[in-house]
């Protein structure tokens, strides 16, 4: 992987050791090494991880959940949450931490510190604290063994599909009243395909159940789809020194719809666009997760250190591709960044759906 981000952990990796760089290579770091504790952090910023008029209590479920869904990748049991706020005036903080106060207490979480500044946008830095769960084991990116059979926890490529909608002008107030852009077509399926897909981005579940889960199992490597299949697998990949073939994505069938529309493809925003927060593991042949999880096979780990996609009949080599938080420029020419409002159009080109 070139990319930028990944370049810089690498170097902190080699060059850290003695002062933390031994600790890092997991979606959260077990402390001390190995733990009993888990701890993770998360920033969200305006204008870069959610529009500018985003609800403050959806900012702070969703700072929670992306948090969180990072515990989940490595079996914690959420304990504590440390918050710094930066906001400027007239920011309702106390409809912020009512919010964030109820999704900590549904997520067994407890508010214990934090910070408060101001500033020109809303800046939000949250650290989690996790604890290992009794009688069970980490989840960790260098367990996977090749012959493992590759596991995604839900569907990808609906996050990037309802990011794109807000860029195009669709809202979906809290109380669930959805808007889309006037030339949006009239199928119900379409219709709901969006809902859903607006529901994925702006309010994601962080799998903590399917977690635990996991965590009971002898041996399991995990990561946190964050930056997409494609670049979080080579990453869990790259830690266990294996490789990894794909023979399905797992995506909804109304997703080519819906991205054919928004003039995108379903395959690169499955493998590429990032955000669905769900998780990807491994787990040996034989053994497989209770259904209710919803969980989809896809792959097997290989020895051979390469990705390959399986696509009509024929392997293909995969790019490790994916959002980089240290380049501006997104796979796909996409950038994270909203667009400013007013500029949807120039932002995607829609056109409908064939028939």
């Amino acid at each position: 992987m070139s990319h930028r981000e990944q370049e810089l952990l690498r170097w902190l990796r080699r060059e850290g050791r003695g002062w933390g760089g031994e600790l890092l290579g997991d979606d959260a770091a077990l402390l001390p090494a190995g733990g009993p504790w888990a701890v993770t952090v998360d920033t969200q910023i305006e204008g870069v991880h959610f529009l500018p008029g985003t609800s403050e209590a959806r900012v702070a479920r969703r700072l929670l959940a992306v948090n969180l869904s990072d515990l989940a990748a490595v079996g914690a049991l959420p304990r504590y949450a440390f918050l710094s706020l930066s906001a400027p005036a007239g920011f309702e903080h106390r409809r912020f931490f009512r919010a964030l106060g109820e999704a900590c207490q549904a997520s067994g979480v407890k508010l214990a510190g934090g910070d408060l500044s101001s500033s020109r946008q809303c800046v939000f830095v949250l650290t989690l604290v996790g604890s290992r769960r009794p009688g069970s084991r980490w989840l960790e990116r260098r367990l996977a063994r090749p012959g493992d059979r590759l596991w995604c926890g839900g569907t990808v490529g609906e996050s990037a599909l309802g990011r794109l909608l807000l860029a195009a002008g669709a809202t979906l107030s809290e109380g669930g009243r959805m808007r889309l852009p006037p030339d949006f077509p009239a199928h119900t399926e379409l219709r709901r395909a969006a809902r859903r897909a607006l529901e994925r981005h702006l309010a994601p579940q962080a799998q903590l159940a399917l977690s635990a889960w996991l965590a009971r199992r002898r041996r399991v490597a995990a990561i946190d789809l964050s930056d997409g299949l494609a670049i979080d697998l080579a990453r869990l990949t790259e830690e266990s020194a294996v490789g990894a073939r794909l023979h399905s994505l797992p995506v909804e069938a109304e997703l080519g719809s819906l991205a054919q529309w928004l003039g995108r493809s379903p395959e690169e925003l499955a493998l590429h666009g990032g955000e669905d927060y769900v998780l990807l593991f491994t787990l040996p042949p034989g053994q497989r997760p209770p259904g209710e999880f919803g969980c989809r096979e896809i792959g097997e780990i290989t020895r051979a250190r390469e990705l390959l996609l399986l696509r009509d009949g024929k392997q293909e080599k995969l790019a490790a591709e994916g959002w980089d938080h240290l380049a501006l420029q997104q796979p796909g020419g996409e950038n994270r960044k909203p667009p400013p409002r007013g500029s949807e159009r120039a932002f995607v080109t829609r056109r409908k759906p064939a028939g």
